[in-house]
């Protein structure tokens, strides 16, 4: 067996990375929601001025037996690497995560990182190998979200009277930018993250594009916003992603500004990015920490239930540090 980087110029390993990240997911986590391979191709085949990634691979002979993503930010958060390291059901426990991990972190240390994070999943029916194989290579939990689904239609929730809902798709048109910027940054700066010791990301108009042009190569980009009558302010907004040619959509942010809190408007503001779905998208996943009561109240409200509980864990990779 040996580890191998992905050649992200060639089509046909790219699509066999994915396959095996997807069977190595689907096998103990029946609800993930993965990266589609339409996703993973916008990635792979562009580069970015904010993360730098690689692909890796555990080989022997022809056969793939799992697969790693590393990614390294580049303009923030210097000290951290994030990864996802999959392996098939039939070929675990013979090295290859071992083996990736191994690899991963040398790669995380010669770009001077000390700590790699990473997500790990757990299906609340199903026992799944990830958190216990995660525990071995030294991490800790630092955060937990639980995983949420919804089957549409949702109960609807109309928005406050002395409110508007604003909707666009992909790019946010230019006479909102400044609120819409506003607004994830609140978020950015907002957003539970436990005891991830993370620099907030700050978004300006041209990292702002650069995403939207990135995830609308993918994905059906939707928002829906909340205007205030009165004066023009906006008062939280909703972010919603439906990869191209599924039947089902992705939950991003829903933020209400502190000062427009207690008028309903995120469960209002998900309410109308669901009724705008065409019809053969029939679920939505969405993340909420436990500890977000009044977010996780709005879910349940919705008819969210808890399919996965979500684990940010953390290793040290300082040169004394484990792995």
């Amino acid at each position: 067996m040996e580890i191998q980087e992905l050649d992200p110029t060639d089509a046909d390993a790219r699509r066999r990375w994915h396959e095996v990240r997807e069977g190595s997911v689907r096998a103990d986590r029946p609800h993930a929601l993965t990266t589609t391979l339409g996703a993973f191709e916008a990635t792979a085949t562009a580069a970015s001025t904010y993360v730098a990634r690689t692909w890796l691979q555990a080989v022997d002979g022809s056969e793939v037996l799992g697969v790693a993503e590393l990614e390294l930010p580049l303009t923030e958060n210097l000290d951290v690497a994030w990864c996802e390291v999959g392996v098939l059901p039939g070929r675990r426990r013979r090295g290859a995560g071992r083996a990736l991990w191994d690899a991963v972190v040398e790669r995380s240390r010669a770009a001077g990182r000390t700590r790699v994070g990473g997500e790990v999943s757990v299906d609340v029916d199903v026992a799944g190998a990830g958190h216990a194989f995660a525990t071995a290579m030294g991490a800790v939990e630092r955060h937990r979200e639980d995983h949420l689904l919804a089957r549409l239609p949702v109960p609807a929730t109309p928005i406050d009277p002395d409110y508007e809902v604003v909707t666009w798709r992909g790019r946010c048109p230019d006479e909102h930018r400044g609120a819409y910027l506003a607004m994830r940054n609140q978020m950015n700066a907002d957003v539970p993250t436990g005891e991830l010791d993370l620099e907030t990301t700050v978004l300006d108009d041209e990292r702002l594009a650069a995403s939207e042009r990135g995830l609308m190569k993918a994905y059906d980009v939707r928002v829906a916003a909340a205007r205030r009558r009165s004066d023009g302010t906006f008062g939280g907004y909703s972010l919603l992603f439906v990869p191209h040619g599924e039947d089902y959509g992705w939950q991003d942010d829903t933020l209400v500004m502190p000062e427009h809190r207690g008028h309903r408007l995120g469960a209002a503001l998900k309410s109308a990015n669901y009724a705008g779905l065409p019809d053969h998208v029939g679920v939505v996943h969405t993340w909420t920490a436990p500890d977000n009561t009044a977010m996780h109240r709005t879910n349940t409200a919705l008819g969210f239930r808890v399919v996965e509980h979500m684990y940010e864990m953390e290793a040290s990779i300082a040169s004394d540090g484990p792995g």
